[in-house]
């Protein structure tokens, strides 16, 4: 199966990053390549493309998709949260520009056998990185009850995590859960049926939930945002794109944070705790795809685009 992924408010983010021709940029969240080629179609001269994903096939394809670019392109498999790291690795001290397009793809979703969707029968997997040997199957079967509650309410925000989380394990004392397809029947059932039609698909929320705490997504996102934007030089911009409000949450408060860092009382005259502004938010409210787009991909309709820019005093 080819690796095809449609890039979500492609337009807005590469007018959002203002590339400079000269600039060097990072796709941390790759993909299919889809962001990574508009931004590496307008360099020239020095300009540099770093690409990282932590999953081979994304590594892959976009590889094949930027190969008539390559002279000017670095593909690493890894972490996004390994940035610093890598760019210290490849003797770049600063950028001029960081795109992160959060969540899963639409290949991994479409992929069966990767086991993201709830649409269709397939192992119980989920891991965006296949070099890992935890799989979402292991979250399910050997996660307490209490834990299991937890990662559904808070990841999942299911106001019927109690009941979801009770009946995975009395499913599980029977025999253990392998497939999505029985996931799902679990889910449904522990739903009341006046329930289950509003919303979507009844189990959307859990695999959400068991997606999230398998790859350790938002303590990714908030462990490592701010230390991208000491990555910028300045003017260079950080683009974040966002699927649900626990995401959009976490960068609208560190973004919010960089800008104006001061802790002082309120009542305070002058600041005195001396932290310093590391730019401002350029995104006021999110950037929302247009109506054109959301009539063409359903997936983009939760989609918000937050932008800071890097100013150093």
């Amino acid at each position: 199966m080819d690796f095809v992924h449609r890039s979500i408010m492609l337009k807005e983010t590469i007018d959002s990053l203002k590339i400079m021709p000269e600039g060097v940029y990072v796709d941390g969240t790759l993909g299919g390549g889809g962001h990574s080629l508009e931004i590496v179609r307008r360099l020239k001269g020095k300009g540099r493309l770093i690409g990282i994903d932590q999953d081979t096939d994304a590594i892959k394809a976009a590889g094949g998709r930027l190969e008539p670019y390559k002279e000017r392109v670095t593909l690493v498999h890894s972490n996004y949260s390994r940035m610093k790291e890598i760019l210290s690795e490849l003797s770049v001290p600063f950028v001029n520009g960081i795109l992160l397009d959060l969540g899963v793809s639409s290949w991994q979703l479409d992929n069966a056998e990767r086991g993201f969707s709830y649409r269709e029968d397939a192992p119980l997997d989920m891991r965006m990185d296949r070099s890992r040997t935890r799989t979402a199957r292991d979250i399910v079967n050997d996660y307490s009850e209490t834990e299991l509650y937890h990662i559904i309410r808070d990841y999942g925000e299911d106001r019927f995590a109690k009941n979801i989380a009770r009946h995975i394990v009395m499913a599980r004392k029977e025999n253990p859960v392998e497939t999505t397809g029985r996931l799902c029947e679990i889910i449904k059932a522990a739903i009341p049926g006046k329930y289950r039609a509003k919303g979507g698909h009844p189990a959307k929320r859990t695999f959400q939930a068991i997606r999230i705490e398998l790859n350790q997504e938002l303590e990714v996102l908030k462990g490592h945002l701010s230390e991208m934007i000491d990555l910028l030089d300045d003017g260079g911009r950080l683009c974040v794109i966002t699927f649900h409000s626990l995401e959009d949450r976490i960068v609208k408060n560190i973004f919010r944070t960089a800008e104006n860092p001061c802790i002082c009382p309120p009542d305070f005259p002058v600041c005195t705790c001396g932290r310093i502004s590391k730019g401002r938010v350029v995104t006021r409210k999110p950037i929302l795809p247009g109506p054109e787009e959301l009539s063409e991909n359903s997936r983009a309709k939760s989609a918000k685009l937050r932008v800071f820019e890097r100013v150093l005093e």
